[in-house]
């Protein structure tokens, strides 16, 4: 028997809450698994799990036994990553993970700029816009924008973004602008469904005061990214409430117009996560401090579009 391959097997049982679900997460077929863990078991002469058609429970020793697991497996990583000198030179393969958007505006540019001062870094990098699981998965670093859940993990702060409205200049000629939330029921509005929008919109109540109103909006069209409800914006077909840092270069160039400023919600933070761990391979701490002061830079150079698209906007009026 492959005792770590077992530890490993047992450790993913635990953490999906069945075998079959394990046996997905593992690609081995479940009569594997179920023997896997049966034959650690007898080798332990323990009963680790208690199996219930409804779940799964750990007795007394498997819980010592699943601690035990955790903490061997993690020596034996930062063994090997040291051996193969991970932890005293920048080289080997990385994964990261970033919202679609924000990867392919912000992240990829830092990436391509950090893979030619370190060629010895392999990087793959997923651009999705739910959340992977940093353990699971597995990723090594991840772009998370919104508030963070209690974890074990570390997280860097790079800056903020906001949720804002907006529509083309010719829309808003055509109908007017929005003096309140509750207006939008008299416009066309473009929904998609992602991390800042869908069929509910946020916004401040007064002044960015608490708790925020929630405006259920009926969408003219609706999409499910956010650059195609950005492009049918600019087009003249509606509003559409997405992420400042999405449209700071198309409200910088006069192609988008922002509205309802004084009613966006409170800035959402935007961080840089990576499991905690007592050893990071220098690549991962190569990494963050190489991307981090650049995608602070880059966020504060959305504000700044942002700020210079409304006032040459005023100062057309």
């Amino acid at each position: 028997m492959d005792r770590f391959e077992a530890m490993s097997f047992f450790i993913t049982v635990v953490d999906r809450g069945s075998f079959s679900a394990a046996a997905r997460v593992l690609s081995t077929p479940l009569p594997t698994v179920s023997r896997k863990i049966a034959e650690l078991e007898r080798h332990l002469n323990a009963r680790l799990l208690v199996r219930s058609t409804r779940k799964l429970t750990l007795t007394e020793a498997g819980e010592a036994y699943l601690n035990a697991c955790r903490a061997i497996l993690d020596h034996v990583g930062d063994a090997e990553r040291s051996a193969s000198g991970e932890y005293l030179t920048p080289r080997g393969d990385m994964v990261v993970t970033a919202p679609t958007v924000f990867g392919r505006l912000h992240l990829l540019p830092v990436i391509n700029d950090f893979l030619r001062a370190f060629p010895d870094i392999h990087i793959k990098l997923i651009l999705s816009d739910i959340n992977l699981h940093l353990i699971d998965d597995p990723v090594d670093i991840a772009l998370r924008i919104g508030p963070l859940p209690n974890s074990s993990l570390v997280a860097t702060p790079v800056g903020t973004v906001c949720r804002v409205l907006c529509g083309s200049p010719t829309y808003f000629a055509g109908v007017g602008k929005p003096k309140s939330p509750e207006d939008l029921a008299d416009h066309a509005c473009v929904s998609f469904k992602g991390l800042a929008s869908g069929g509910t919109w946020t916004f401040a109540s007064v002044s960015g005061q608490r708790p925020d109103r929630q405006v259920a909006i009926r969408p003219r069209l609706s999409v499910n990214t956010a650059e195609a409800a950005i492009d049918a914006a600019i087009a003249g077909v509606g509003v559409t409430h997405v992420l400042s840092y999405q449209v700071a270069r198309a409200v910088e160039q006069g192609s988008l117009t922002l509205v309802l400023r004084e009613f966006e919600p409170e800035p959402m933070p935007v961080s840089v996560v990576h499991a905690g761990r007592k050893m990071q391979p220098i690549k991962i701490l190569r990494f963050i401090e190489f991307c981090v002061p650049r995608l602070s830079k880059a966020l504060t150079s959305d504000k700044d579009r942002l700020l210079f698209g409304m006032a040459a906007h005023a100062a057309q009026i």
